[in-house]
């Protein structure tokens, strides 16, 4: 097998931007803008198409994601629930997440499809229902990666998703040279989500990285 894996990557990115309308491409657009002057973190274009199989796939009413951002990751999943779902949104950024809320709505997302909450998501996600979600996206501080997962495991109901985002950490996760304490993390997640009983994992190479798994039926 021969080609360029950046230019597939490239390819896949690409691909990816041409799946949404008009409406939520400029939207896309100006979220991305806004993430860029922030300094934030946004997914590719490939995950964000990703997310959106994803969610569709789950037929997902419900559905958490740690770290709002800028709402370029959010409009994807919103695209890909069902028309009554809700998004249920956690970041410490206030001002982050009223973009998003501008950006939901150029994408043409009614405001009742998402639930703003400010806050540290290992505050907030405790009071969110046990088996109540059917997607959780995890996109917030990598130290705290692994708390994320005891949490998605009990928020997600039985054939349930769980992602994570930039889990390759710009490839520092698989480089043998010694690692800051969030890339370690990382690499303890992949581990315990491989090795977990409750769960049929897999790691899509899909921007940087998108681990993903179902939660298996009782």
């Amino acid at each position: 097998m021969t080609g360029n894996p950046q230019s597939s990557w490239a390819f896949a990115d690409a691909y990816g931007a041409e799946l949404v309308d008009d409406a939520e491409n400029a939207a896309l657009r100006w979220a991305r803008q806004r993430a860029q002057q922030a300094g934030v973190r946004a997914v590719s274009a490939a995950t964000g198409a990703t997310l959106r199989l994803l969610a569709a796939t789950a037929g997902a009413k419900a559905v958490a994601e740690i770290g709002t951002g800028t709402g370029v990751s959010g409009i994807h999943l919103l695209a890909g629930m069902r028309p009554d779902g809700v998004l249920t949104t956690v970041d410490t950024d206030p001002e982050q997440q009223q973009t998003a809320r501008q950006a939901f709505r150029a994408a043409g997302f009614t405001g009742n499809r998402a639930r703003f909450i400010p806050g540290s998501a290992l505050d907030v996600l405790p009071r969110l229902a046990d088996g109540g979600y059917d997607l959780v996206f995890c996109d917030g501080d990598r130290a705290e990666c692994l708390d994320y997962f005891a949490e998605a495991l009990r928020l997600l109901r039985p054939g349930g998703l769980v992602c994570f985002e930039g889990v390759f950490a710009g490839g520092r996760t698989v480089d043998s040279a010694a690692q800051p304490a969030e890339v370690r993390k990382l690499r303890e997640l992949l581990g315990a989500v491989r090795e977990s009983t409750a769960l049929v994992p897999s790691l899509l190479p899909v921007g940087d990285g998108l681990l993903c798994a179902v939660k298996r039926a009782q």
